[in-house]
């Protein structure tokens, strides 16, 4: 029977390697659901969602494991029960000088606040004309419809006051 899970990996980029994935995946009986792929500081982490018999998740981690050129780090984890998943109806883009304690600060007030985040996306890139690093971000999250909006509104715009940040929230 087969069931999902999310399979998480991090290891040296190469060209192939999506391609190697997939044949592993495939061979191992599963199907490729969803991902999230990326090249970061010189590695290729991904998180992809599988539906795989469960009797081959054990073998799949390890024949990921060892895929040709290079030792990579993997985990083949079972998914919860899918129905439970949260909407997303909150989106939320943030953009300013970077420092530390940015996304600490965003993700706590909406801890805070009773809010799931399900996405985040961030990167630092130069400005256009100064060159200083600037953080860039987007959160998809699940707001509980009970949520005052003007109280979130007014501690996301308390910390991109003290941070010098603009936070754009969308429902």
């Amino acid at each position: 029977m087969s069931q999902q899970h999310v399979v998480t990996f991090i290891g040296d980029d190469r060209t192939g390697l999506v391609e190697q994935v997939a044949k592993v995946i495939e061979k191992h009986g599963g199907n490729w659901l969803e991902s999230q792929l990326s090249h970061l500081g010189g590695k290729f982490a991904g998180i992809i969602l599988v539906s795989l018999p469960e009797e081959q998740a054990e073998n799949l981690a390890d024949a990921l494991t060892h895929l040709p050129e290079g030792k990579w780090s993997v985990r083949v984890t079972p998914t919860l029960d899918s129905t439970a998943q949260a909407a997303a109806n909150l989106t939320i883009d943030i953009i300013g000088p970077d420092r530390p304690g940015i996304v600490r600060e965003v993700s706590a007030a909406l801890r805070d606040a009773r809010i799931n985040i399900l996405e985040l996306e961030s990167l630092v890139e130069s400005a256009a004309f100064t060159g200083e690093p600037v953080f860039k971000a987007n959160v998809v999250a699940a707001m509980p419809g009970d949520i005052d909006r003007l109280q979130l509104e007014a501690t996301l715009d308390q910390i991109a006051e003290n941070m010098t940040l603009e936070i754009d929230i969308k429902s």
